[in-house]
């Protein structure tokens, strides 16, 4: 038992309580919710290209002035969309995206039980090249890219260009439970 005057220690106890006090961020909703890099910069992929930081800038812009995003296809398919891309963006690695798919259809469900196995994990973007320049071995430099679509794929152009986490209900549940029990435990303390 600490040895603090009453005072601190109320203090204290209203400052653990204050700090229990918080809402837990994941939810059912986020069931279906994964994380990844549709495509890499510098990586050279399999048709001898790679894309330079700054090739999505004018096609995100668009996009967004648009109040749109490419479709979320299964292995380029346009009559197989599987979900939504909630968030896409250039970092320092490539074009981070986030998705989201629709598990009350057939496809949706199937992409996320295979996501969830890990049978399924790569990303590629369907796109048209506005610029590019020439390298070594006639190696394609993208430099500014119209993004069309983005599809979940078995086998990925690009090595990297992965699906790097990926949400599911029970994973959900369970942290859920677990914030939970470990509040109710600290608020009895």
């Amino acid at each position: 038992m600490d040895h603090l005057p009453l005072a601190a220690y109320e203090n204290r106890e209203a400052q653990t309580r204050d700090t229990l006090d918080f809402d837990i961020r994941f939810s059912a909703d986020d069931a279906g919710t994964f994380t990844g890099h549709a495509a890499v910069f510098g990586e050279r992929n399999s048709f001898n290209e790679i894309v330079k930081p700054g090739a999505f800038v004018r096609t995100l812009s668009e996009h967004q002035a648009r109040d749109i995003r490419p479709p979320m296809l299964w292995s380029h398919r346009t009559d197989e969309i599987i979900g939504v891309w909630t968030d896409i963006r250039e970092d320092a690695t490539g074009l981070s995206v986030t998705g989201k798919l629709v598990t009350e259809t057939a496809k949706g469900r199937e992409a996320h039980a295979l996501l969830k196995a890990g049978a399924l994990s790569g990303l590629s973007i369907g796109f048209r090249a506005r610029t590019q320049e020439r390298g070594a071995n006639g190696l394609r430099i993208l430099t500014d890219i119209e993004l069309v679509e983005i599809s979940l794929v078995a086998l990925p152009s690009a090595g990297n260009a992965r699906i790097k986490q990926v949400r599911s209900m029970s994973d959900v549940s369970a942290f859920t439970r677990a914030v939970s029990r470990t509040i109710e435990t600290l608020r009895k303390d």
